[in-house]
């Protein structure tokens, strides 16, 4: 039997300790092992550091990322196990997709930019070329920028509008790169139907089909604006998707030399109604005109819209006009006449606008009142015979006195 010596036999409980505490932490971490569940001892060296077996760029703790730069997480040989990568903005998690490269050496994000203002949490595991495993936990955050547009949207959402309704964004700043918004902006219908777009300028985009909307159609409209690089270190905030409906047909024919107005539901004569349009020196607009805001009692001051007595007051300051129906930006209305009630079916006496017959106040069983009743925003307004020029196509959402081969000549997008 071998004699052991006292120092030797500390010796020997010094290693087993050693190897005690390695075999524990191999089945802890599994980051020693041999893929089999045994000690990786080929020459006692040291395992490599996890940093050394996955790389992950950008670099943990990094801040202010540019959206541009590559997310990527890597092994020099070996393959790596799995990726689990998460994105934090606006007080909400959502898992990234990814995908392996087939060699199993690399992973990268199906998303082509990193979202702003985001917190990205990286988890990899992976497997040296020894069969070794290592863990990786990262984050990085990405650039807030300091400046953001956004597009106010019309129709409003879950609304019901009539068939002249055109979807249009007016945007907070100009759009330099217009195709990049437009590319994140999508209209649809159901049934189908081709929806174009049309850009006036560089703050203002328009979506129509060709003709009016079929009764029933819905519409949806996508914005995927956030993150979006609108015009240099501009970027969308905007992410939401809304939808509304198309209600009945309604058209209605104003004749301003008959001073008669035919209203038309689902081609159906409902009514020809007495009107007043504008005065020769005011003449109405002639097109298609659509309803965008109605008001049941409005103010109208002529000083407003560039009707200026010498004293720079307005030529007319009425402050109850009912049943008032905006037709223009400009100042063109459909709207409730009380003052010149002899005017509306014999002489146009009006600022431009349009006039029906009403009394102060307004009444649902006057003219003006019963078409009130019977419109909805979306609704068309077309004036013909007056002497005047056509509506522009971007005063109010006047898009339909542009043909079709014009209107899709004006998206960015080619």
């Amino acid at each position: 039997m071998r004699h052991v010596t006292g120092r030797a036999r500390r010796a020997g409980v010094a290693l087993a300790a050693v190897l005690t505490w390695a075999g524990l932490l191999a089945g802890a971490t599994g980051c020693t092992t041999d893929g089999k569940g045994g000690i990786d001892i080929g020459g006692l060296g040291k395992p490599p550091a996890p940093e050394d077996v996955i790389r992950i760029s950008p670099d943990d703790g990094t801040r202010g990322v540019r959206p541009e730069e590559k997310l990527r997480v890597r092994v020099p040989d070996g393959r790596l196990e799995s990726v689990k990568v998460v994105r934090s903005q606006d007080a909400q998690e959502s898992p990234v997709p990814g995908h392996l490269s087939d060699n199993g050496l690399t992973w990268e994000p199906d998303e082509h930019k990193l979202a702003l203002a985001a917190k990205y949490t990286i988890d990899a595991v992976a497997l040296d070329a020894h069969g070794r495993r290592s863990a990786r936990h990262t984050t990085f955050t990405t650039h807030v920028p300091d400046e953001r547009f956004i597009g106010y949207v019309t129709p409003e959402n879950r609304s019901t509008v009539g068939t002249g309704m055109i979807v249009s964004l007016e945007f907070n700043r100009e759009i330099e790169h217009r195709a990049a918004v437009e590319r994140a902006i999508r209209v649809t219908a159901q049934p189908p139907v081709e929806i174009r777009p049309h850009w006036f300028g560089d703050g203002r985009l328009d979506f129509r089909p060709e003709r009016y909307w079929k009764p029933g159609t819905q519409v949806t409209v996508s914005l995927r604006l956030r993150d979006v690089e609108g015009a240099p270190g501009v970027y969308g905030l905007q992410y939401k998707t809304f939808s509304f409906t198309i209600g009945r047909s309604q058209v209605s024919l104003v004749d301003a030399a008959k001073h008669t107005m035919e209203v038309r539901r689902d081609g159906d004569l409902l009514a020809t109604v007495p009107i007043t349009a504008g005065a020769p020196k005011t003449t109405t607009y002639n097109g298609r005109m659509v309803v965008s805001e109605m008001f049941e009692v409005t103010r109208m001051n002529g000083a407003t819209v560039g009707f200026k007595k010498k004293d720079g007051k307005g030529e007319y300051d009425i402050p109850d006009v009912p049943h008032a129906m905006r037709l223009t930006d400009s100042g063109t209305f459909l709207h409730g006449n009380y003052w010149a009630p002899d005017a509306p079916g014999q002489v146009n006496v009006s600022h431009g606008c349009v006039g029906l017959r009403d009394v102060k106040g307004g009444r649902s069983d006057t003219p003006a009142g019963w078409f009130f009743d019977r419109s909805l925003v979306g609704d068309v307004i077309e004036v013909v015979h007056s002497n005047d020029k056509k509506v522009a196509p971007d005063n109010g959402l006047g898009g339909w006195n542009m043909g079709w081969q014009e209107w899709k000549a004006g998206s960015a997008v080619r």
